[in-house]
Formats: C-alpha cells, sequence, structure tokens
C-alpha cells in the first residue's frame, strides 16, 4: 500500500525533526523559567533563544515578542487590548479567520466589514473612504487584515493597508499565522501594529502561539497571574513548546526559498483540474505557494475529501477551525463565490512536499471525479431506457 500523501499543512503541519529534538531537549531540562537556580536558569535560556528566533522569522525585535497558547490567543490578546484602550467600533475584513472574526462580534462594540474584491484583495478603496469619515467619539480605528489567506492563500498588500490605517491614526492589526515561514515577513516594514504567528503552522508543536506589538500598540494583559512574559501574559511558560516554535521557525526562515518549489507543483496540478472544468478561487491575485482552493462545480466538498481520503490523500474543505465540521466558506462568499463554496476544497502542501504529492493529488481526484460523473450520469441513462 502506497505511502499516504498529507496535503493539509494549512491546517498542521507535520512536526519537523528539528522541533521534536528541541522539544525533547526542554522536557530533559525541566525546570520553571522564574526559577533562580541553574534549572530554572536554562529553562529561561531556552524560552529566550526560543523568542529571538521567533523575532528573528517576522523581523521583530525579540523584546516585543509575546508567547501565548496560540495564534488565537494571540488575535484575541490584541482586539481585548485594542477594545481596553478605547476602540469603540472595530474594521474585519471579510477574510479573517474565525479567531478574529468571533473575538470582534463579542467584545460589545459595532463591528464593520472590510469587503474584498473577486480576487480576494481587501477593498481599500472602502477602507479610505470609510477612515475618512471616522467619528472621533468611535476612538482610535482598529482595522484587522489578514497578511495571507488561510482558503485560498491570497496575498494582502498589507504596507498599503497600514499607509491608509495611519494616516487615520488607527491600529493595525495582521494575523500573519499562514504567511510566516512561507513568505518573508517583516513586520516592521509591513506598518503592523501588532502581527500574530502561531508554531503549528510552520512545524512546531500544536498549542503555542505569538505575537509581537509595534509602539502604537498598547497591549493589555487578559490573562492574570505572575509577571510572566514582561507582565502581558500570566502563567508558566510552556517551555517544550515555545522551545519547538524557536526551532522550527529558524528552520522555516532557513527553508524559505525552498519552499516556493512548492507554486510549480501545484499550479501543474490545477492545470490539470481546469482542464476538467474546476475553477481556481484568487488565481489572478499574489497566492502562497503552497496553496490551492479549487472548485468542482456539482462535486461537492464533502465528497471530494472523503474520496480523496480513501485513496490516502488528505486535503480540506476550506479552513480546519471549525471542529471538524464542512461548511460554506465565508471568505469565498465574499469574492462573489458562493455559488461554488460548497464544492471548493483546500490543498496545501509545505516543507515536507514533494511533486510526486502534488502529482498523487491530481491522480485521485480524477479519479474520484470520474467515478462521481459516472453515478450521475446513470440515473439520467436509467430514465431514457424507461
Amino acid at each position: 500500500m502506497s505511502t499516504p500523501v498529507y496535503l493539509d499543512y494549512n491546517a498542521t503541519a507535520p512536526v519537523r525533526p528539528e522541533a521534536c529534538a528541541a522539544i525533547a531537549h526542554a522536557l530533559e531540562v525541566g525546570g520553571n523559567p522564574s526559577s533562580i537556580h541553574s534549572a530554572g536558569r536554562a529553562a529561561r535560556a531556552i524560552v529566550e533563544q526560543a523568542r529571538a528566533d521567533v523575532a528573528a522569522l517576522i523581523a521583530a525585535p525579540a523584546s516585543t515578542v509575546v508567547f501565548t497558547s496560540g495564534g488565537t490567543e494571540a488575535n484575541a490578546l490584541v482586539i481585548e487590548s485594542a477594545v481596553a484602550a478605547g476602540a469603540r467600533r472595530l474594521i474585519v475584513s471579510a477574510l479573517e479567520h474565525d479567531s478574529i472574526q468571533e473575538t470582534s462580534r463579542v467584545m460589545g462594540v459595532p463591528v464593520e466589514v472590510l469587503p474584498v474584491t473577486a480576487d480576494g484583495v481587501a477593498d481599500f478603496d472602502w477602507l479610505r473612504s470609510r477612515l475618512a469619515a471616522w467619528d472621533a467619539a468611535d476612538g482610535k480605528p482598529f482595522v484587522a487584515l489578514m497578511l495571507a489567506n488561510n482558503e485560498t492563500g491570497v496575498i494582502q498588500p498589507v504596507a498599503a493597508a497600514a499607509e491608509i490605517v495611519r494616516a487615520a491614526d488607527g491600529w493595525l492589526h495582521v494575523d500573519a499565522i499562514q504567511a510566516a515561514g512561507k513568505i518573508a515577513v517583516d513586520s516592521r516594514a509591513l506598518g503592523a501594529d501588532t502581527l500574530s504567528v502561531s508554531a503549528h503552522k510552520i512545524g512546531g508543536p500544536q498549542g503555542i502561539g505569538a505575537l509581537t506589538f509595534g509602539p502604537r500598540a498598547t497591549l493589555s494583559r487578559r490573562q492574570h497571574g505572575g509577571g510572566q512574559e514582561r507582565g502581558r501574559r500570566g502563567g508558566t511558560e510552556n517551555v517544550p513548546g515555545i522551545a519547538g516554535f524557536g526551532a522550527a521557525a529558524k528552520a522555516a526562515l532557513r527553508d524559505l526559498d525552498a519552499f516556493q518549489a512548492n507554486a510549480a507543483w501545484r499550479d501543474a496540478a490545477a492545470e490539470r483540474l481546469k482542464a476538467a472544468g474546476c475553477a481556481v478561487m484568487g488565481e489572478a491575485a499574489p497566492r502562497l505557494a503552497n496553496t490551492l482552493s479549487i472548485a468542482a462545480p456539482g462535486f461537492g466538498s464533502d465528497l471530494q475529501v472523503m474520496a480523496l481520503d480513501l485513496a490516502g490523500v488528505m486535503v480540506s474543505a476550506g479552513s480546519a477551525c471549525s471542529s471538524g465540521k464542512v461548511k460554506t466558506s465565508p471568505v469565498l462568499a465574499a469574492m462573489g463565490q458562493g455559488d461554488l463554496a460548497g464544492c471548493a476544497i483546500r490543498v496545501s502542501g509545505g516543507w515536507n512536499t514533494s511533486s510526486n504529492d502534488w502529482n498523487r493529488f491530481a491522480d485521485a481526484w480524477f479519479e474520484a471525479h470520474e467515478r462521481h460523473a459516472t453515478r450521475r450520469r446513470a440515473p439520467a441513462a436509467a430514465g431514457v431506457e424507461a
């Protein structure tokens, strides 16, 4: 039996060997980073080295990196801090992850949606016009715009958005969770006031994330306890998770150029599927090299995912952050592709993906599509004979 093909890196990337080794070493060291004895100092050294490695991945000062339990907490910490700092209205792009969408909705302030074009790029004309009419009573404008979409891979021109937001003296939060380790990320050059990342998207362990903040952002501690993370997040640090994150960040930065090989393999597979009538979401916009969102009219997302899984190929039906549920993608709906959202799948490679993986995906998809088409033809043929 052939080796299974894993093409769901945007959900969770397989853990890199370097991360596994770092986690094992941290577990052997033991110690609490807040303790001043030798074991505590050794644990603190692990945390601070990882902080420096994560900071290097996103070109941020290490002193501004705060570790969290994951990308979801990092995003929530930023939004809660913005409201605590006086934001009385939030602008959230239609592309944002549920962790931003849902946190924004429960903050007790109005939430406006930044629309996107058919290519999945934020509508900056709308943003410029809206901020020009901003009411000072709503406090400093807060805008959330992700760097790269988790479903389509479309990369946003965040630096251009930052210029618009800063002209209005606003706060721009950038979710770079899917972008980090896949494209070069410079948090300061992007103009991000806050920026979030997560370990398990780049080959680190699950349950650990981070954010960086600039001088224009005011972070408020939302998780209380000790003075960990320079007083910004209480609770004993997850030293093994942090160690694994740091190792994965260092490896991802090292492998950034090699990662781009996925683009050619992805595009070759996409051309094959397009010949069968599939549509590629966001094809006209810059995209992450590893991500393919493709829709096959008449072939349901769930059926595609299950058929491919039976063939030993693992993909997803869009975002994998909804408790295993297959649901219509609000991102594709916002792009005006709501009629195709129910038959779209996301295929995403990564640090350990080969050209053969993409070829096997395309082969398996064609076999599944032909079986599906045959089943659909059968009732029609029976009706003619009757």
